[in-house]
């Protein structure tokens, strides 16, 4: 086994980790707490990093559960999206009317993610924005390859379902 170091293999995980929270307690600053606590949880298991094969999904397993821990406390859920500089940073070359209508149509995805259950949040988190595989999803989830096929299918169909009757109907 290869020995696992915290500035590393640990450390630069804390993006991927503080995005994972976001889309599950849908809040920044409660995202941060949980990488930190993550983080923390981490580095009290230091003794046990010598039995793990994947420090990635060791550590967002850990941070998914910390932020499903939360999310389930907290009754009252924030439910601001994810930041639009990202996005924005993107767009900056096409015309102001564009402009608006891609962030009015991101706004509209982001929102019908935001929808989704929580499973299949976290599944399209992981797979289209972390381009994760099926086989990593599956071990940070818990779940067999099968599962995250379908549940990925399942919530691809249905903001797709949602964002066409949305298109052609209006709000």
């Amino acid at each position: 086994m290869k020995t696992i170091s915290f500035r590393t293999d640990i450390l630069p995980l804390k993006d991927r980790l503080y995005r994972l929270a976001l889309r599950i307690v849908l809040d920044t600053a409660e995202a941060e707490d949980v990488v930190q606590d993550t983080l923390i949880r981490v580095w009290d298991k230091r003794d046990e990093w010598m039995n793990i094969s994947s420090p990635e999904a060791y550590c967002l397993t850990i941070c998914r559960n910390i932020a499903l821990d939360r999310t389930a406390r907290s009754e009252n859920r924030n439910t601001e999206s994810l930041d639009e500089t990202h996005h924005l940073a993107m767009e900056s070359s096409s015309a102001p009317d564009e402009k608006l209508i891609k962030q009015e149509r991101m706004a509209i995805i982001r929102n019908l993610v935001d929808e989704l259950p929580e499973v299949q949040r976290s599944i399209m988190e992981l797979r289209d924005i972390e381009g994760k595989s099926y086989k990593e999803i599956a071990t940070v989830l818990a779940l067999s390859e099968e599962q995250v096929k379908v549940y990925l299918f399942r919530a691809r169909q249905k903001i797709r379902k949602a964002y066409t009757k949305i298109e052609k109907y209006g709000l």
